[in-house]
């Protein structure tokens, strides 16, 4: 059955920044599929809480806190994750983020930080979690990007940037880690979370709505079930490939200065 190819059962995932928004979409997305789902974020009662989510679903988790750009804490995170379960078969990517600032008041320490969040987190905890997929059955890893990688707009230079880095990087690592361990990402379009709600009111958002071709903005299940896909057997063929989940999305929605807010 074709369906089959996309239940989890018994298979180990790890998902960063799962404390709330697409990242705990995305652990509660696999926990339905069947996983064993890792919860990692900075702040425990939130990671708790998205645990306690998956569990009732009949799977086991662990909340581990983890600041991804804290080094001890992403290797703790994934022996955390071995100890418990001997195996990693997906690692989800979420944590990241940057604020839209302007270019010329962005400095070089912002800049550097923003990249290091987004990309080197990234780079890191997948370089640490493969040999983990490549001594089971293989694996995959997932990394949540954004379009502001390939819109260009105002104020999302660092950001920006950032995740297009994260996009060329997966394509990298795709060819490079085939075919024991797929790569893939995300570019994630306006999906309404607690790091886009705080800049909207209802005009903005009837702007950002009309602005996108399929009238509204994303949700957490829409990333969620893009990532179950590229997590799962289902996408047994796809490597180094970047989806586009942006409601169709070829220039930006976003209809105002976040400088000025």
């Amino acid at each position: 059955m074709l369906l089959d190819r996309f239940k989890m059962g018994g298979q180990v995932v790890v998902v960063t920044g799962a404390g709330r928004g697409i990242g705990r979409g995305c652990a509660l997305g696999f926990a339905e599929a069947g996983a064993h789902v890792v919860c990692a974020a900075r702040t425990l009662d939130q990671i708790q809480e998205t645990a306690s989510q998956v569990e009732a679903q009949g799977v086991q988790s662990l909340a581990v806190p983890c600041d991804v750009s804290d080094p001890n804490q992403r290797q703790k995170l994934i022996d955390a994750t071995v100890e418990k379960w001997g195996r990693i078969d997906v690692l989800i990517n979420n944590a990241g983020g940057s604020p839209p600032r302007p270019a010329l008041e962005t400095s070089d320490t912002m800049f550097n930080r923003a990249f290091d969040f987004n990309v080197t987190t990234a780079f890191s905890l997948t370089r640490m979690a493969v040999p983990h997929m490549q001594r089971g059955e293989g694996g995959a890893v997932v990394n949540i990007s954004s379009a502001a990688g390939r819109l260009a707009q105002s104020n999302f230079a660092a950001y920006g940037t950032a995740k297009a880095a994260l996009s060329f990087m997966t394509r990298q690592l795709g060819q490079e880690l085939a075919p024991r361990v797929r790569v893939n990402a995300i570019a994630v379009g306006s999906v309404g979370t607690s790091a886009l709600l705080p800049f909207l009111d209802e005009s903005t958002r009837q702007k950002m709505e009309a602005m996108t071709p399929m009238g509204r903005l994303g949700t957490v299940e829409d990333i969620a079930l893009a990532a179950l896909f590229l997590g799962s057997s289902a996408a047994s063929w796809v490597t180094g490939k970047i989806f586009e989940v942006d409601g169709g999305t070829e220039s930006t929605n976003w209809p105002f200065d976040p400088s000025s807010q």
